[in-house]
């Protein structure tokens, strides 16, 4: 297999893992998860939402391989697979917080530029 290709697979893989994690639902379960495991009634009370929705997105989750389940007497309890995801949700938080800072300083400058203009 050549380079290129090889390249563009791994492109393919990074993209589906973050498609994986491109709906809130499933961020706040990992959120939610990286404290540990949780079964689905668990999590469905967590995030007040249909046990057939809860489930829908821990499957999308677990077929990427982000979570995954296990059995606990009659329970399946899930977990994410790599703690890494802790940490991946920790700075995409910091990218966020600076992009937001970065948003109220232009406001704020924005406000000034407004009130001289006013007094002008």
């Amino acid at each position: 297999m050549s380079e290129p290709r090889r390249r563009f697979e791994l492109q393919s893989l990074k993209a589906d893992f973050f498609k994986a994690l491109g709906h809130p639902t499933r961020v706040r379960i990992l959120e939610i998860l990286r404290h540990g495991g949780r079964s689905v009634q668990d999590l469905q009370q967590a995030l007040q939402l249909d046990q057939s929705i809860v489930s829908q997105h821990l499957a999308r989750l677990r077929a990427k391989g982000v979570v995954e389940a296990s059995r606990d007497g009659t329970t399946v309890r899930y977990t994410v697979r790599d703690p890494a995801v802790g940490e991946l949700l920790d700075v995409t938080r910091r990218i966020f917080s600076r992009h937001l800072e970065g948003t109220q300083t232009m406001l704020r400058e924005l406000q000034r530029e407004q009130r001289v203009t006013r007094r002008r």
